[in-house]
């Protein structure tokens, strides 16, 4: 696992990795709007339904939603942690679905920025929890900012979630492209959510990885795989359980959606060594 030297993200230096029994993946993606929050809430149920332990760290720090998404009013969050006001232990919360969350502030400025400081307490905390879980899911915010590049940096594995809109496929290319060239990674999960029929997700892998073979291949010297974990349909369950603040796992388990999230985590644990 490598990690950036430089709050840009643009240079890769090497990191010690701390002993823990926990895999950490980043979720994250190319533009807003595409549901990352709604699949990292509800694939990290699907996961503690299958018995991991897990916990959700959410990394958008200035502009969170999971405690929206999973209707939740913390009173302590991860920005009184990195100010010393709160101990870890105490800002860890119960979220439904089984699963443990770590939440952010929303409308704070400090976070637009990844500082020294906001670095070093980020991977802190993560270097802290890890060994308390089986799965860390990491909830990124959108785009490549310094913000997200960096907390992309300290997890194992990448999952990008993508539609199949032209505007997403590109930032979703945009994104896979700076992440291999400047932290190395060889090997990207994906997830193509809203799709309108079976296989799209299937059309959106082998088009973004047919873009990547040409023109980022080349530059690089060496190629990247890109991993179809799954994709998601369009539900009208999905907006319902997100506009009811509940997770789709919960309130309709048997819809279409929620099917095929419980299948990417089993796809997401057979991909982990």
């Amino acid at each position: 696992m490598t990690s950036p030297d430089a709050t840009d993200g643009s240079a890769v230096a090497a990191r010690p990795v701390p002993a823990r029994r926990s895999r950490i993946t980043a979720i994250t993606s190319g533009k807003g709007g595409v549901g990352k929050t709604f699949i990292s809430a509800n694939l990290a149920a699907a996961l503690a339904r299958m018995g991991r332990k897990v916990l959700v760290l959410d990394a958008d720090l200035g502009l969170a939603n999971l405690d929206v998404v999973l209707n939740l009013f913390p009173k302590i969050t991860l920005h009184d942690v990195f100010t010393g006001k709160s101990a870890l232990d105490d800002a860890i919360l119960p979220a439904p679905g089984g699963f443990s969350v770590l939440l952010a502030g929303s409308g704070m400025v400090e976070y637009s920025r990844m500082t020294p400081e906001v670095r070093e307490q980020l991977q802190k905390v993560i270097d802290e929890v890890a060994p308390r879980f089986d799965c860390v899911l990491l909830d990124t915010g959108a785009g490549i900012s310094d913000v997200v590049l960096y907390t992309v940096s300290l997890a194992d594995d990448v999952l990008v979630v993508a539609t199949p809109e032209p505007t997403s496929l590109t930032d979703a290319y945009a994104t896979i492209k700076v992440l291999a060239s400047t932290q190395g990674r060889r090997e990207v999960q994906l997830i193509v959510n809203q799709v309108r029929k079976p296989g799209e997700g299937r059309t959106v892998r082998v088009q973004l990885q047919q873009v990547l073979d040409r023109y980022v291949t080349p530059s690089l010297g060496a190629s990247i795989r890109l991993d179809l974990l799954g994709e998601v349909p369009a539900d009208a369950a999905v907006r319902d359980a997100v506009q009811r603040r509940q997770l789709l796992l919960d309130t309709m388990p048997g819809a279409l959606a929620s099917q095929a999230v419980v299948a990417v985590a089993a796809r997401l644990l057979a991909h982990r060594p």
